[in-house]
């Protein structure tokens, strides 16, 4: 549906490095960067940007999919260990469906991210 997210953030560095050890269980990387900010895609059909800015940026809540369980368990640690605050631990959220394995971090801006699995267990 989307061919790029675009959002600023209040400290690039510190975002930029964020989500870039955060999403590497889901393979994203750079694409591009200059002096606009930076493009992370995993499958070069849709990406996320992200800018610096220097009004405070609004909350979102961005999900991103996962091809199994264990790349949103890997998400969920590897945004921890990038200064993510835990917001819902890997596991099933019946209450959206029963195959809804996801879990949620607060990134430093604030923003609610989530890694999804949509798929029952292997």
């Amino acid at each position: 549906m989307f061919d790029h997210v675009l959002f600023g953030v209040s400290d690039y560095v510190v975002s930029k490095a964020f989500f870039l050890k955060a999403l590497e269980p889901l393979g994203v990387a750079v694409v591009l960067e200059g002096p606009l900010g930076v493009e992370l895609s995993s499958d070069g059909k849709s990406s996320l940007c992200i800018c610096q800015t220097d009004e405070k940026p609004a909350h979102l809540h961005l999900a991103f999919t996962a091809e199994n369980r264990q790349q949103v368990q890997a998400f969920y640690r590897a945004a921890i260990e990038a200064g993510g605050k835990d917001n819902g631990a890997p596991g099933l959220r019946p209450n959206y469906h029963a195959n809804y394995y996801a879990a949620f971090v607060i990134d430093p801006d604030g923003h609610n991210i989530e890694v999804v699995c949509h798929e029952p267990e292997d």
